[in-house]
């Protein structure tokens, strides 16, 4: 029991007490002037209802729920995909997949800025490709229309080594005698991986989707590092705007509800999807 001790101690200190501080501080007015008087008048759901009727809230809300989505299935996809061929053995299958892992061991406002410089409208490298081919230069980040698609892009490119990773490693504790009882039967390809693959990896998938949105739906590094929540706010999201009540305009009572609100619709998804996936486990 008294093992226990140190880790509950550094859980409640380093994350239960930030929690409970930043609920409180969403019901009171929690200013720069706080900090020299000590004095956060308490102003109940004012917080929430002021940072919910904004005008930004209902583009930052959608904007979550792009980026989050995009981010999540393409992810997903691509790290299935990456996951599966590197199961097969063959010549620097361990360097390919030690460099794969290099976007997710890159600190995020490094991975950011040096995006910021490939996407450059008149100096980026791949706009230089495109005129290579006589195509004109793309606005990737100064564009409202094109803005949330290129950071979404930048965000999968991080988030692949993850979902490889998670993936990979189910994969390899799937006995290879299955797949060649399946093959007696005729259950090769695509039906081995529905039939044999999909059903006995649908617990890590549970994890590594659960984990991915938990992660992805906070993301502010990247965005901010690429757009700032611009141009137009079209990249603006609940967590970015957390950001900027917080730390630019030092309302912090108002960023606190803001990044409570992402808190509530996190936890809500991973307990609606892990039960819809139990209920199918268990049918």
């Amino acid at each position: 029991m008294m093992f226990l001790v140190p880790a509950a101690v550094y859980l409640i200190l380093f994350f239960g007490y930030p929690v409970v501080k930043n609920i409180i501080m969403s019901f009171q007015a929690y200013t720069t002037t706080t900090f020299y008087t000590g004095v956060a008048p308490w102003v109940g759901i004012q917080n929430y209802v002021h940072v919910i009727t904004s005008q930004i809230f209902g583009t930052a809300l959608l904007n979550t729920a792009l980026f989050t989505i995009g981010s999540i299935v393409a992810q997903f996809v691509l790290g299935l995909a990456f996951a599966l061929f590197f199961r097969r053995n063959f010549p620097l299958s361990g360097l390919l997949r030690s460099l794969l892992l290099l976007p997710w061991l890159l600190p995020l406002i490094v991975s950011s800025a040096v995006w910021k410089w490939i996407l450059d409208q008149d100096s980026g490298v791949l706009n230089q490709f495109l005129h290579g081919f006589g195509l004109g230069s793309v606005p990737w980040l100064t564009s409202t229309s094109v803005a949330l698609i290129t950071v979404i892009g930048v965000n999968v490119w991080i988030g692949i080594p993850f979902n490889t990773t998670i993936l990979y490693g189910g994969l390899q504790d799937i006995p290879p005698e299955l797949y060649e009882a399946a093959s007696l039967d005729g259950a090769t390809g695509w039906k081995a991986f529905t039939n044999v693959t999909w059903p006995l990896l649908r617990p890590v998938v549970s994890v590594t989707l659960v984990l991915g949105v938990v992660y992805t739906i906070k993301v502010l590094d990247i965005i901010l590092g690429l757009t700032n929540g611009g141009p137009a706010n079209s990249t603006q999201t609940i967590a970015t705007q957390s950001y900027e009540l917080s730390f630019k305009q030092f309302d912090f009572g108002q960023g606190a509800a803001l990044s409570n609100i992402l808190i509530v619709i996190s936890a809500l998804f991973a307990i609606v999807y892990l039960r819809l996936n139990r209920k199918a486990v268990d049918d």
